[in-house]
């Protein structure tokens, strides 16, 4: 399958604006304060390990794409037992965490916009899953997309 088939541009546009992130951090450094720049190593700590343990429940069928895999299964426990898009919720937590560790609002801002678009990327690729997979919209029913118990 070619790559704007799979959803080839979701993944440009959402590596785009992490990019963006990481070098709007670097170019507007700003002076936050200690607080608030551990507050940003724990969550890329958190989004790390979040996608560290999301990443290693698909193994070597971990996709970028919208577009589930052919072999791909829907996963339901481990990390997929508390979120649907654990991989999601890591970019944005760590997107957030860069953002804060650097004491830079403009990639704040930048990170922030990574909330929608996810959100919208998300709606795509569920709309694949509940083609693929049958049991998926139970799988909706019983857990959140983001957020544990919230959202």
């Amino acid at each position: 399958m070619r790559f704007l088939e799979r959803g080839g541009g979701w993944v440009a546009a959402q590596f785009l604006i992490f990019v963006c992130v990481l070098v709007l951090a670097l170019w507007f450094r700003g002076t936050m304060g200690q607080v608030w720049r551990y507050c940003g190593l724990a969550l890329l700590g958190g989004g790390s390990a979040i996608a560290i343990f999301g990443a290693r429940m698909h193994g070597r069928k971990l996709s970028p794409f919208p577009q589930p895999p052919l072999d791909g299964e829907l996963i339901r426990h481990g990390i997929y037992g508390k979120v649907r898009h654990p991989l999601y919720t890591a970019v944005i937590l760590a997107g957030f965490g860069w953002a804060l560790a650097w004491g830079s609002w403009p990639a704040a801002l930048a990170a922030a916009a990574l909330i929608p678009f996810l959100h919208a990327k998300s709606l795509r690729e569920e709309r694949l899953l509940r083609e693929r997979f049958g049991d998926y919209r139970d799988y909706e029913a019983t857990t959140k997309r983001f957020i544990p118990w919230l959202y």
